[in-house]
């Protein structure tokens, strides 16, 4: 009875796997054909993309698409925005990284009055929609003079709570006896975040700042309220005038192109650090042993 009961489980399990991995399979596939459509129409001729209708791979590969797209220097320069996305995502994760930390660690190791009560009413009010405040941060960043400049995007944000809470979490998972015994041994606040906790955290920081860098990235709507200036938009509110330009005149492929150049540096960076990623994704990995 029990090698039957044995054998019925076993083969449950592998119809249920199975049936996860053909669920899985379609939705890979659901994803993925619209990205590849998207990249072989960068690909097509104009004439093609009007006349051919749905057709997964083109009739003829052509390349005069990404040769308009990068030669057109005056009303669309997609390499200045691409180099202003680069710039402001970059600096918005490097300082997302250095606050987080900080603010993780008061949260998680200093003790002092009001702490839960602060760090939970925040929280709360995290969970409003972003959209409420783009008044009041608009009107901040403009009193600030920070319009049309990349202080307008690398600096909102950079103590996202959501961000702190990983942090926090992570941290608490980590023995309390290693601050005391650095406490023991004359370390202050300071060196004990910097010598024993921050070595610990790395994990959970590389996916705060992979969140960081994409979310930075593809903003959309808020680049777009604080840029008016061609020559400093990043890549999100270009690709929005982008679509005045070409798609006025039809221009499906060089816009198309353009999108795929635009998700170029975020597909780069989750292939070289996927790794890492899956890593940071267990919030208890701070300790091993």
């Amino acid at each position: 009875m029990n090698k039957q009961s044995t054998a019925k489980k076993l083969r449950t399990g592998s119809v249920s796997k199975y049936v996860a991995y053909l669920f899985l399979i379609i939705l890979c596939i659901i994803w993925v054909i619209p990205v590849i459509f998207g990249i072989t129409t960068s690909f097509r001729s104009q004439t093609e993309v009007v006349s051919s209708g749905f057709r997964l791979f083109p009739e003829e590969w052509i390349f005069e698409n990404y040769a308009a797209i990068l030669d057109n220097t005056s009303t669309a320069p997609i390499l200045r925005w691409l180099m202003n996305s680069l710039i402001i995502a970059t600096s918005h994760t490097i300082l997302v990284v250095i606050v987080i930390s900080i603010t993780g660690y008061g949260y998680s190791r200093m003790k002092f009055k009001g702490r839960d009560t602060l760090f939970f009413t925040l929280l709360g009010i995290s969970f409003f929609p972003g959209v409420v405040n783009l008044i009041p941060s608009y009107k901040i960043i403009d009193a600030l003079g920070w319009v049309n400049t990349p202080l307008a995007m690398i600096i909102p944000g950079l103590a996202g709570m959501g961000n702190i809470f990983l942090v926090r979490q992570f941290m608490s998972g980590i023995p309390k006896e290693l601050d005391e015994s650095a406490h023991v041994d004359g370390a202050s606040h300071f060196r004990i975040y910097w010598s024993v906790i921050l070595p610990l955290i790395k994990p959970v920081l590389i996916v705060c700042a992979l969140f960081s860098f994409t979310g930075s990235w593809n903003d959309f709507l808020w680049p777009v309220i604080v840029y008016t200036d061609v020559e400093k938009m990043p890549i999100t509110a270009g690709l929005l005038l982008l679509q005045d330009i070409y798609g006025n005149y039809r221009m499906i492929g060089q816009l198309m192109g353009s999108a795929i150049l635009a998700i170029i540096p975020t597909m780069l960076l989750f292939l070289f650090s996927q790794k890492y990623f899956v890593q940071s994704i267990n919030l208890n990995s701070g300790i091993k042993g």
